[in-house]
């Protein structure tokens, strides 16, 4: 039986031709940065929702080297109103500021920014608007922490980690 060598083969060149441009995956081994980084949040709901998160993915600190402290903001507006003035979607847009300081010396190894938004619809009885909404607040968490992560990784990773 015979097949097509085609796709394998450029497959195998591409392969090769990251290796020799000095590519490596920003998130390499895993273990390797897993409870480096302690993480400092807000005493909330969406607080500890993004504290979950951000050990998810990078461990819980079992002896940290990194000490991260992370601020939280959201803000609800109308994004969708109806002809007669009632609202029935909702944006929840929210930051999250974060510094990555050094356990030991308390130096500042880098700053920054997160934003982003989610929504949920109020068209349904007040509990389900309630719990669209705690759900929408909830992926929030996730994905600000996400965006984080990134951030965190690659600040690491260019200062040698």
């Amino acid at each position: 039986m015979s097949f097509d060598q085609t796709p394998r083969r450029a497959a195998l060149l591409g392969l090769l031709a990251l290796a020799g441009c000095g590519f490596s995956p920003l998130y390499g081994d895993p273990d390797a940065r897993q409870g480096l980084i302690s993480f400092d949040t807000p005493d909330s709901v969406a607080g500890y929702r993004l504290r979950v998160r951000l050990e998810d993915r990078l461990g819980m600190a079992t002896a940290p080297r990194y000490q991260a402290v992370v601020t939280l903001e959201s803000d609800a507006s109308s994004a969708t109103i109806t002809s007669e003035g009632d609202t029935t979607r909702f944006n929840i847009v929210g930051k999250a500021s974060w510094r990555l300081l050094n356990s030991e010396t308390g130096a500042e190894l880098g700053k920054g920014d997160v934003q982003t938004f989610t929504s949920y619809d109020a068209t349904g009885s007040t509990v389900a608007t309630q719990t669209a909404e705690a759900d929408a607040r909830a992926r929030l968490s996730v994905a600000l922490a996400d965006m984080i992560v990134t951030r965190l990784l690659l600040l690491l990773r260019d200062n040698g980690w």
